[in-house]
This record gives structure tokens, C-alpha cells and sequence, in this order.
């Protein structure tokens, strides 16, 4: 199953364009080359987004958390792509319904990524996928309502070309309740060898690096790990000179 975005609408603007095609372009590499991991660094707290300039050095993704979207709308989007205008911007919007509105928002604000939830309807996904398109932009299905399930998806699921992307989590209520279980980490392994390729998050850091590195996921969450600790690019630096075939980043990849 290809997970690839296709070429972009000729519709946006070139600045779009560029900056869009940039999760399109990522692909590629990683195809060609083998396995690139990326690390997505994860704002979820309004005051997160003051870590910005301290570790964009080290992020190939920022994710603008669902809970900092509630609070601050589009502008959090547009903030970050103003702070960090080399690194490409996710917008986790968990998206179950509306999804024209939400992808024309939110890609229309400049982020690369959307996540859409995996138990969506069939034409949330088709619509969410065909503004992606448009955009030149790539589109992460989240499985976390499925989480600690055997199966995080269907068997034979497909999606529209512009999913790039599986996210596989522990869920933060579940980990707060005490849930320390690992099996996001063990289902990495299958949902590669279901054919995609995955965003893996959920208690992830120092501590459970290695494990993580083992399975290979494709792109690495890291939220309170880095915004929590206290010397936050220390940590950014140490995790991120901890990835094997790190991520090239913008506007690297595109040499």
C-alpha cells in the first residue's frame, strides 16, 4: 500500500507550495534511502510555545497540540510558522467530522500535517485526503481511539494517497492513570508489515529510547519529555543525536 501524497494543486501560492511538498518530499527520501526518523517535537501547553526558538534546531516536525489549537485557533499555527519558518508544522487536529473546513483552515494557515482520526467516516477521509491533495500536504490517521486494541485498524483499510502516516499512541489520560503499558511500541512491527509507515508518540524520552529506536517507527512524538524537562534543548539535542538516519529537515531534503 503506498501512504504517499501526490503532486500539488497549482491553485496556492509558491511559498505554500514549497512548504507543503516538504512532508511530500520526505517520503521520497525516505523510500529511496530506506528509513529516515524524524523527530516531531509536541507543544500541548499554551506556555510550550515559548520553547519555540530554543528547539526548532532539533525538531523536523512541530506539532501544534490539540489542546494549544483550543485555546489559540489558526494563530497557533501561523505563530509557529513565523518562529520556525524551517520546520514544518503539524496540526494535531484529530479531526472526526468537517474535514473540508478543518484542511482548508489549517493548510491554508501553513501547517504541512493534519491528523484525522481513524474512526472517521469513509468521506471524512476522502474529503480530508482531496484537500490535502490540493495543498500538497500529508495527512496522519490517529488511531487513538483504538489504542490497546490487537487491532489498531481494520484489516484491508485503505486510505486516499495523501495519508502518509499511522500514529500509533499511548493515550496521555490512560498514562496518567498509571497505564504503563508498552504495546504502542510493540504494534509499531505490525502496522510495518501491514505497509505503513508510523508516527509513534505517548511517554516517550530518554528512558524509553532505545526501545523505541528498535522498532524503527518512521516519526518520533516527543512532548513533555522535552517541554517539561528542564533544560528543554538539552534534551531536543540529546534525543535527536540519538536517532539513527536522522531526518534532513527544510529546506535540506530538497538538495
Amino acid at each position: 500500500m503506498s501512504l504517499f501524497p501526490r503532486r500539488h494543486s497549482r491553485d496556492n501560492s509558491l511559498s505554500d507550495h514549497c512548504f507543503c511538498l516538504i512532508g511530500y518530499e520526505l517520503a521520497k527520501l525516505s523510500n529511496r534511502l530506506g528509513h529516515i526518523v524524524l523527530l516531531q517535537i509536541a507543544f500541548d501547553k499554551p506556555e510550550h510555545l515559548a520553547l519555540l526558538p530554543q528547539v526548532k534546531p532539533f525538531a523536523d516536525i512541530i506539532e501544534i497540540g490539540t489542546p494549544v489549537l483550543k485555546r489559540f485557533g489558526i494563530s497557533a499555527i501561523t505563530t509557529a510558522r513565523e518562529l520556525c519558518p524551517d520546520v514544518m508544522v503539524l496540526a494535531d487536529t484529530k479531526t472526526v467530522d468537517g474535514g473540508q473546513l478543518e484542511a482548508d483552515m489549517v493548510f491554508g494557515a501553513g501547517a504541512a500535517f493534519m491528523t484525522v482520526l481513524s474512526c472517521a467516516s469513509r468521506a471524512t477521509h476522502e474529503t480530508v485526503g482531496k484537500r490535502a491533495e490540493a495543498f500538497g500536504a500529508t495527512v496522519i490517521v490517529d488511531t487513538i481511539t483504538e489504542s490497546g486494541k490487537a487491532e489498531l485498524l481494520p484489516p484491508g483499510i485503505t486510505f486516499p494517497a495523501s495519508f502518509g502516516y499511522v500514529a500509533v499512541h499511548s493515550p496521555t489520560d490512560a498514562r496518567l492513570a498509571g497505564n504503563k503499558s508498552s504495546a504502542h511500541i510493540d504494534a509499531v512491527k505490525h502496522m510495518h508489515e501491514r505497509g505503513f509507515r508510523v508516527s509513534l508518540a505517548g511517554g516517550i524520552g530518554p528512558d524509553t529510547l532505545a526501545a523505541v529506536i528498535a522498532v524503527g517507527p518512521e516519526i518520533l512524538v516527543v512532548g513533555s519529555a522535552i517541554t517539561e524537562a528542564a533544560n528543554p534543548k538539552e534534551v531536543s539535542q540529546w534525543i535527536r543525536d540519538r536517532l539513527p538516519n536522522r531526518g534532513l529537515g527544510w529546506p535540506w531534503d530538497r538538495k
